[in-house]
Formats: C-alpha cells, sequence, structure tokens
C-alpha cells in the first residue's frame, strides 16, 4: 500500500518512517511512505501556501491551489488512474477514524492524506479535492502530521505480513468479526485484561497477583472470564 502525505513539515516524519514496525513494513514492501513538502508547489519566490482569512479572524488560511497541484503530481507520480486510491484532509469536523475505516483503509491501494495547519484548510479541499474528512478525536492539534502517522500506524497493521503474528490482531480492542460464527469474546468492544509473568508482584507493599483462572489450565472458564472482563470495560 502506498501512503502520500502532503504537508509543510515532512521532516516529522523521519523518526516515524525508520523505527520499529513501520520500518520493517517498508523493508518487507508491504509499504510505502511518501512526504511531500507542499511549498514546492507554493505561490511566489516565498512558496506561499497560506493566507489571510476571508471575513477576517485570527491566524492564517492553508491555500487551495497549492495543495490542488500537490495532488496532482502525486497522482501522475503513482500513476493513480490505475490505483484504488483515496484522498483524505484532516479536520475538527471530520469523521470519527476509527478501526472500521482502518479496516476499510487495507482495501485501498493509495491513501492520500492533506496534512493541514495554522487555523485551518480552504473550505474547498474539503468540498472538491479530498474524497472526506477525517479526525482522530475531539481535540485540537497543530497540525495533521500526527493525525496521518495515526491513520498509518492503524492501517499499516492490519495489512498482511506487518504484524509477526496475526493471530494477535483477532482479540483486539475496536475488532469486530467479520462472520457470526465466531466466538461470542471476539463481539466484544473492548479488549479484556492481559498479564504475564510474574504471577505474583509487589506493588506499594502489596502482593498482586495474576487473576487464578488464567493459571488454570480450564480454557473455557478463561473465555468466560475474559468475556465478562470485556464486557465491564466497554460502555
Amino acid at each position: 500500500m502506498r501512503f502520500d502525505v502532503l504537508t509543510i513539515f515532512p521532516d516529522l516524519f523521519t523518526s516515524f518512517k525508520n523505527e520499529a514496525l513501520i520500518a520493517r513494513a517498508q523493508a518487507k514492501k508491504i509499504i510505502s511512505i511518501n512526504t511531500h513538502f507542499l511549498r514546492e508547489w507554493g505561490e511566489g519566490p516565498h512558496r506561499k501556501v497560506d493566507d489571510r482569512p476571508y471575513g477576517g479572524g485570527a491566524g492564517m488560511v492553508m491555500m487551495t491551489a497549492p495543495i490542488a497541484a500537490a495532488i496532482g503530481a502525486v497522482k501522475r507520480k503513482a500513476k493513480s488512474e490505475k490505483l484504488k486510491a483515496r484522498t483524505i484532509v484532516f479536520s475538527a469536523k471530520g469523521k470519527l477514524f476509527n478501526q472500521a475505516t482502518a479496516q476499510r483503509y487495507t482495501k485501498l491501494d493509495q491513501l492520500i492524506m492533506i496534512c493541514g495547519r495554522y487555523e485551518g484548510v480552504d473550505e474547498r479541499v474539503a468540498q472538491h479535492l479530498a474524497d472526506e474528512e477525517v479526525s482522530i478525536g475531539e481535540y485540537v492539534l497543530f497540525g495533521g502530521e500526527v493525525p496521518a502517522m495515526v491513520v498509518m500506524e492503524a492501517v499499516t497493521r492490519l495489512l498482511p505480513g506487518a504484524v509477526g503474528k496475526p493471530a494477535s490482531l483477532k482479540e483486539e480492542s475496536f475488532s469486530f468479526p467479520s462472520d457470526a460464527t465466531r466466538s461470542t469474546l471476539h463481539a466484544t468492544r473492548l479488549e479484556y485484561p492481559h498479564y504475564t509473568r510474574p504471577e505474583i508482584l509487589k506493588i506499594d507493599g502489596k502482593n498482586r497477583k495474576v487473576p487464578p483462572v488464567l493459571l488454570s489450565g480450564d480454557h473455557k472458564k478463561i473465555e468466560e472470564w475474559r468475556r465478562k472482563k470485556a464486557k465491564i470495560r466497554t460502555p
């Protein structure tokens, strides 16, 4: 899968691209991450990508023209007409990104992400250039770069070969079964608690133990316990 990120701060992605499982996924050619410096399509000698808002107000607004030119260049370079592609722009008013959205994006060949900055992005970008607006939560960030990283990580780990043990994806929070025959454990929204060694750990002067049922070896009881705990956690 190809990720194309349009940003005025491409260096923010340097460490992200070169560490851990994201780097491994690129090495295995499961994904490619391409950052594009929006000022390359900026206007005038100063490569301007923002201007004052019509109607007045604080801050600056990112212009449509540089973004449109960047999207066009990216699509031509990637030959996007032959790819199943989608363009998104990050916005506080966008649809909330969740696990189902991540799963939907895994069906794409290319995802183009527009990272806004300043006071926001000209509304015509959302109306006429992007396929959808996306938000990662009900809070405001400096820009769309962190949301882009969130989307890339969430989508990448769902792609075949990106995670060492694919079975670990089946019982995660926010994951839902693709068929009705799966265990009802997998139909819960939030994941059950996890424990590992040692069995007894002293914290704040008290022995904190692993729940005995997890040491019982009775898989039926363990699944029942996990189902109950997951149900309690789910709002």
